[in-house]
């Protein structure tokens, strides 16, 4: 008998908890963290290609045009698109895939900024 009042008690507890307003929380922080849809990190990804249709890689270059110039979050957009491999000593950039190759992040988001501004605007369907 006190197995099933026990089972029981457990089962209301945790029904009653389920229903609660708040989320579970563990100490001052939710049990779950969800991040919300407009986090800075969301908005640091805009080359990512929606499903079902895959962008050209000048589409993704261009919309990392989106986010200001000189930061971070930028260079990230671009090596996101073509991931870094650098070289000790690269060539001259001859398009945009050669950005790659700079080792320092500064000359390798200027390269990458300069071709992507120079990309035609492609109407966007």
């Amino acid at each position: 008998m006190r197995m099933i009042l026990a089972v029981a008690a457990v089962l209301y507890s945790a029904s009653a908890f389920a229903q609660a307003d708040k989320p579970p929380m563990v100490g001052d922080k939710p049990l779950v963290q969800v991040k919300p849809k407009g986090t800075k990190e969301a908005a640091a990804k805009p080359a990512a290609a929606p499903k079902g249709k895959p962008q050209s890689i000048a589409a993704r270059l261009q919309a990392c045009l989106d986010i200001d110039d000189g930061t971070k979050d930028r260079l990230n957009c671009y090596d996101a698109v073509i991931p870094p491999a650098p070289k000790p000593k690269p060539a001259k950039a001859k398009g945009y895939a050669d950005c790659r190759f700079f080792k320092e992040e500064d000359e390798r988001l200027a390269c990458f900024n300069g071709f992507a501004e120079s990309i035609p605007k492609l109407p966007k369907t």
